[in-house]
Order: structure tokens, then sequence, then C-alpha cells
């Protein structure tokens, strides 16, 4: 089973749209094995946008990131890197197509409501940095065998 890190941006927050998306992603089918509401520092928000440092638009990110509490999710689930990006749809919230979360929800560039990440090694490094041992939680869900094809004994 693979992870990924989910950040509900500021504007989540502030729109009131937190428990829109979270449902899309429990809808889905994925595990929620860390939840918490928390304000990124200036210095947490560095690290995690660190590969955009010196482009035009890393101090308005790091401003935006900082400015208002945010949701960061670890869920777990098959290939779920891949899809929970197809569900957010494109970066920004006016190229993205209907039915997506930023299609459905978003208009700004900067102004995108969520972060996901963008690869298993990338999930692994970003889940360390929003949660601490003990903080995640492993658990079988009872609807498992509904959500995936078990019927091989392998969900692989």
């Amino acid at each position: 089973m693979e992870k990924t890190l989910i950040i509900l941006k500021p504007d989540a927050l502030q729109r009131r749209l937190m428990g829109k998306i979270i449902c899309r992603f429990e809808e889905k089918g994925f595990q929620i094995i860390g939840l918490k509401m928390l304000r990124i520092t200036e210095t947490m928000a560095r690290k995690h946008y660190a590969e955009h440092e010196g482009k035009d638009f890393f101090e308005p990110l790091v401003r935006y990131t900082t400015s208002a509490p945010v949701i960061v999710m670890a869920l777990q689930g098959k290939n779920i890197v891949e899809i929970a990006r197809k569900m957010m749809g494109a970066t920004f919230g006016f190229r993205a197509e209907p039915g997506t979360i930023r299609g459905d929800y978003a208009v700004s560039n900067r102004f995108n409501l969520i972060h996901g990440s963008d690869s298993p090694a990338a999930a692994e490094r970003e889940i360390g940095t929003f949660f601490h041992t003990g903080e995640l939680f492993e658990y079988k869900p009872a609807d498992f065998s509904w959500i995936y094809d078990l019927s091989t004994g392998d969900i692989i």
C-alpha cells in the first residue's frame, strides 16, 4: 500500500471546504492514517517548498502557506499518489477539469486549496516532516475487501 501527504491549505480552511475535500478521499476508499490541524511555520514552509526557492512565486507561497491553519493528512491506498493527484486536478484552478477538487472549487493560480505528494519518495519525506512517530495509525478498514479486489488474496 502506498502513502501520500495531503495538505488542505489556508484557503480551504477559510472557505470552509475542508469537510467536502476530506469526504472525497474517504468516498474514493482511501484510508486516513493520520490527520491533524496545525499552523505551518515559516521554517516548515521553506523546507517543504525548498525546490521552488528563488522562483518569483516562492515568497508569496511561503506567506500564503503560513497565513492560517491547515489540515495535514497521511492517506494510504493502492496507487494513491497518482490517483490523489488526478482527484486534485491541475495546479492552477482555472485550468483544472470540472469534477476535480481544484476544478470544482479553485480559480486562482496561487490559492489552489490543496497539496499532494508528487511521488512515493516525496510522500515519505513529507509525511516525516508533518507527522511524528506514533501519529500514524495502521488498521484494516471494514470495507477494505469491497474497495480492493482481494479475490486473489493480494491487492498489488
